[in-house]
This record gives C-alpha cells, structure tokens and sequence, in this order.
C-alpha cells in the first residue's frame, strides 16, 4: 500500500469540523425539501420521507470523510 502523502494539520482540522456542520446541513436540507414538495403535491408524508433520506445522506458523508481520512 502507498504511503499517502502527510496532509498539513490545518487542513485535516478542518475537515473534521465540517463534520459538525454536514450532518446538521443534510439533515435540514431534506428536510425543508420534504416540506417544500408536500406544499406543492398537497401531500404529508414527503417531510418525513426526505428527512431521513437527509440524515442517511449526512451519514453517509461523515463515513465517507472518517474513512478517507483513516486510511
């Protein structure tokens, strides 16, 4: 396996502290997207459909960056 190249410590800090704003980010964001289609579709279940498809998405972002970063 090839040595990966040593990232500066600024830059693995602030990829860490992404995290705490990703998963919040994703979470919201389907959220208001839920709310939004279920206005427009005269619907009541696309809220809760597409806030858990946020916070599986902000999941997997944070997998994904722990993962890359830990290898």
């Amino acid at each position: 396996m090839a040595d990966a190249p040593n990232k500066s410590v600024w830059k693995q800090i602030g990829e860490y502290a992404s995290l705490g704003i990703m998963l919040p980010a994703a979470t919201v964001t389907g959220y208001f997207l839920g709310v939004l289609l279920d206005h427009w579709f005269h619907t009541s279940f696309l809220t809760i459909v597409f806030l858990l498809i946020g916070i599986v998405a902000g999941f997997i972002e944070v997998i994904r960056v722990v993962s890359r970063n830990s290898s």
